[in-house]
């Protein structure tokens, strides 16, 4: 793709990056930025969306137990986790020139996948259902990413997808022992399973 002159041209070409991941077409690269000023708007929607979505519990009246900054730092500790298992993969795949792709094509797709689940809690469409979609469109489009824009085989396709599985895994593990839920808010999520 050509350098964007804004960047809502690149947010919109990004947009339509996202909707070719989703149903696997082979030109969806073709509308990221790979340079370093599209991995720079990238962060910048991933940020936006980041902030975004710490505000909305506040902004809908949902109690938070940790508020903005819990939120903000979960999403910081499994980005880094997921993107330093990412680049080990890659590294030891000998494929480390595909990592600025993966993390443009990621932050996008966590950008509009954000707007969208956003966009559903705020209108109170929400349970197992819109969970379970969400998550089999995450898996597809990473995939996705995984062989069409990083180009990687089955093989190490699998590879990666474990390995970033993996470091959120820890991430999570990271989060729950660092900020673990109040007692009676544990007690609530307990009884929903």
């Amino acid at each position: 793709m050509s350098q964007q002159s804004t960047f809502l041209e690149e947010l919109m070409a990004a947009g339509r990056g996202v909707i070719g991941l989703l149903i696997g077409n082979r030109q969806a690269g073709s509308y990221f930025d790979f340079s370093y000023r599209g991995l720079a708007g990238s962060f910048i929607a991933f940020l936006a969306v980041t902030g975004l979505n710490a505000v909305l519990p506040v902004v809908l009246g949902i109690k938070d137990p940790g508020g903005i900054g819990r939120a903000i730092l979960m999403v910081a500790i499994l980005f880094v986790l997921q993107l330093a298992f990412s680049a080990i993969v890659l590294r030891q795949l000998k494929r480390l020139d595909g990592l600025v792709p993966y993390v443009v094509a990621d932050n996008w797709a966590t950008f509009f996948l954000t707007l969208i689940s956003g966009g559903l809690a705020a209108a109170g469409i929400n349970g197992d259902a819109v969970l379970i979609v969400l998550g089999i469109v995450v898996i597809v489009i990473e995939v996705n990413i995984a062989r069409l824009i990083v180009t990687l085989s089955p093989l190490q396709i699998a590879m990666f997808l474990i390995a970033q599985l993996v470091g959120v895994s820890i991430g999570l593990a990271i989060i729950g022992l660092a900020f673990p839920l109040p007692p009676d808010v544990a007690a609530q999520l307990a009884s929903l399973s």
